[in-house]
């Protein structure tokens, strides 16, 4: 699955960057976030619980950042776990770009879904993801617009 987009935020570029790197932020923000520690400026640990079609399942992984360009661009990539409903693994690039008052914030993502959820079909994996994305953005935004 691939998937390419660009959201602007309406917020300074060095804000963005600052909660791209906040667990508790990112934790608030990602669909089905049940936990997201930081083991290290590079490495988190996050379980997530999402259901796509007729498929619960909790993944737990690894994410790792790369690539660190503060603060215009990263590699964020990982691999989660959820038992026998699969597995997903992947990874995004992600750029900001400054747009006046706020940020552009651009994305490619490349990921791999294995299990169960690859039976699912892929217009069904792509338009829950799609509509995960949305979701992740609306409240990130929200969020660094000073809304709970």
């Amino acid at each position: 699955m691939d998937m390419t987009g660009e959201e602007r935020i309406a917020a300074p570029r060095d804000a963005v960057w600052a909660a791209l790197n906040d667990p508790e932020i990112l934790k608030a923000c990602i669909p089905g976030c049940q936990s997201l520690t930081m083991k290290s400026p590079t490495e988190l640990e996050a379980t997530v619980k999402i259901k796509i079609g007729p498929v619960s399942a909790s993944f737990s992984g690894a994410v790792t950042l790369s690539n660190l360009n503060p603060p215009e661009s990263y590699t964020i990539s990982g691999e989660g776990k959820g038992g026998i409903a699969g597995f997903a693994k992947g990874g995004a690039d992600v750029r900001l770009t400054e747009d006046g008052d706020g940020t552009i914030l651009a994305y490619d993502v490349k990921a791999q879904i294995g299990g169960k959820l690859a039976q699912l079909g892929s217009r069904l994996i792509d338009s829950s993801s799609k509509k995960l994305a949305t979701q992740f953005f609306a409240d990130f935004g929200a969020r660094l617009n000073g809304a709970p």
